[in-house]
């Protein structure tokens, strides 16, 4: 009897390695149903023109609003979606096969280097470019992922690739959600331009950076300079495609509607009340891989929902001061982002003109009451007008100090400092907040071997700077968990504090035998006769 043969098309070594390594990222079973939904049953191929509609973001009848979106990003985002597939999909006579299909996944989602990730989305913005004859001034030596770039960006072209990678990620996170068909407010994303202008390039004859329009300056960033600004301070953020390029995966996968089929208009977002605006958010969020990262993004990104449930405490709101602060962040076993918003004179120019700056600083855990310096991590941010940050430097662990008055009132020789501080030493802080949370003082970094080296604010100088304090504001990022325990925690303080109000008689003597009647009587009848007791 011959050996039974297999009916089954034999697999070729290349497609079992590109399916391994899909299978390695867990996108595997999704990559079988988006190429499903998306293939032609007779050929068994994506047909090629449908792949720009599943990654694209064009819409109709589209209208544009706001004074900060650049003219030439609605017509650089059409050519999204074409970009994407060009850059990452080779087509065959009949499309797109099942072995094309997974290498395109593979080549921009796989896990690689980060200098190759921010490479493919280098080239993906050029080819944006190229196609909305948008000019730009980038060059790449070979098709080499890992290849140079030469030439340079203007800071309207970086603004550009920041808005574009801010549309990536705002539609990650609001798949499947319906307010997708709505406005796509773009945030303001200055502070991130000055960054990257401070750091790349250098303007003549200076500028302000409190007061100038970032689109039109015309200072040259050296390509390779920027290249080195996005992997120490933004990391994250070629990340950004490669989540969008996942979701549009995922909604093909889940027969979701392509967002190029709604209506609506990408508009500047409006002024909003809080510090900690979406721009501002998006800017933390990319410049480190974290779980808390992912919370700030999912919170804030999320068309700006249930950003109250985050909110702790806002001295405008809430009121100021060292115990009202307490009484709101008590309790949270969670991470924190506490902002400060101040301003101070400009002592270089000996002039008393106030410069408004926004700092920040993210703790790994809940605040707690002691004197000494404490935490296992964190890291502190410049925010506007520029934006930078300064992780852990590895030297020392002095990440957040907060301490309140004594309850026992006790005689202190040396009394600890009253206040919340980060970074630094005890009475030698880099950042310390007063007790009644009117003033800042911001000390030079060179005080500080716990986070890294930078000014906090522009032109902080070596004097110790004494700001006044406009709105202080703390956000949990622990998530739904973190919030319970907290609710918890306040909950059983109430409850004990209830207790203490109330007054047992029973645990008091007879009142024929207390020292209050006894007194009471020999004042009414002191001759009176009584006996001693012996």
């Amino acid at each position: 009897m011959g050996a039974s043969q297999s009916t089954e098309p034999a697999v070729s070594a290349e497609q079992r390695e590109a399916e391994s390594v899909a299978a390695s990222t867990g996108a595997l079973p999704l990559l079988h149903k988006a190429f499903s939904n998306l293939s032609n049953p007779q050929t068994n191929a994506v047909p090629f023109e449908n792949l720009p509609q599943c990654f694209g973001f064009a819409r109709e009848d589209r209208t544009y609003s706001g004074n900060s979106v650049p003219a030439s990003f609605p017509v650089l985002l059409d050519h999204l979606g074409s970009s994407i597939v060009d850059q990452f999909f080779v087509p065959g006579k009949g499309g797109i096969d099942w072995l094309q299909f997974v290498n395109g996944f593979n080549k921009c989602c796989a896990r690689v280097s980060a200098a190759v990730s921010l490479n493919m989305l280098f080239r993906v913005f050029a080819a944006m470019a190229l196609k909305a004859n948008v000019p730009l001034h980038l060059v790449f030596e070979s098709e080499d992922d890992e290849c140079k770039i030469n030439g340079h960006l203007l800071p309207s072209d970086v603004l550009l690739l920041l808005y574009v990678c801010w549309v990536m990620s705002w539609d990650c996170r609001n798949l499947g959600n319906s307010e997708r068909k709505g406005n796509v407010r773009l945030p303001d994303l200055s502070h991130l331009v000055l960054s990257a202008i401070t750091s790349c390039g250098k303007v003549e004859g200076g500028f302000n950076v409190w007061d100038c329009d970032v689109s039109s300056l015309g200072v040259e960033l050296p390509a390779g300079k920027f290249v080195t600004w996005v992997m120490s301070t933004v990391p994250c953020l070629p990340d950004c495609l490669r989540q969008y390029f996942h979701a549009r995966i995922q909604m093909a996968g889940d027969q979701l509607e392509y967002l190029n089929s709604s209506t609506g208009d990408i508009s500047s977002a409006g002024a909003c009340d809080y510090i900690l605006t979406q721009g501002r958010a998006w800017a933390i969020s990319i410049t480190q891989k974290s779980t808390v990262n992912d919370e700030i993004s999912r919170v804030f990104l999320c068309s700006g929902s249930g950003m109250d449930k985050n909110l702790l405490y806002r001295s405008s709101t809430h009121g100021r001061g060292l115990n009202r602060f307490w009484s709101h962040v008590e309790g949270y076993k969670g991470p924190l982002l506490i902002l400060i918003a101040a301003s101070s004179g400009n002592a270089r120019e000996g002039s008393s003109t106030d410069r408004k700056w926004v700092i920040g600083a993210l703790t790994s855990q809940g605040l707690e009451n002691k004197d000494i310096f404490y935490g296992a991590s964190g890291c502190l941010y410049s925010i506007s007008p520029v934006f930078h940050a300064f992780p852990p430097s590895g030297k020392e662990k002095n990440f957040v100090y907060s301490h309140l008055h004594p309850t026992g009132r006790v005689y202190q020789a040396h009394p600890k400092p009253v206040g919340v501080a980060f970074g630094g030493t005890p009475g030698n802080e880099r950042i310390f907040i007063e007790e009644d949370f009117s003033k800042v003082t911001i000390r030079h970094h060179a005080i500080d071997k716990t986070y890294r080296s930078g000014s906090l604010f522009p032109d902080q100088g070596f004097l110790a700077v004494e700001a006044v304090i406009s709105e202080v504001e703390v956000w949990g990022l622990g998530g739904e968990v973190a919030k319970e325990v907290q609710s918890s925690y306040k909950r059983r303080e109430e409850l004990f504090n209830e207790q203490r109000r109330k007054v047992d008689l029973k645990t008091f003597a007879n009142w024929e035998d207390s020292p209050e009647k006894m007194m009471m009587d020999m004042m009414s009848d002191p001759n009176a006769v009584r006996r001693e007791d012996r």
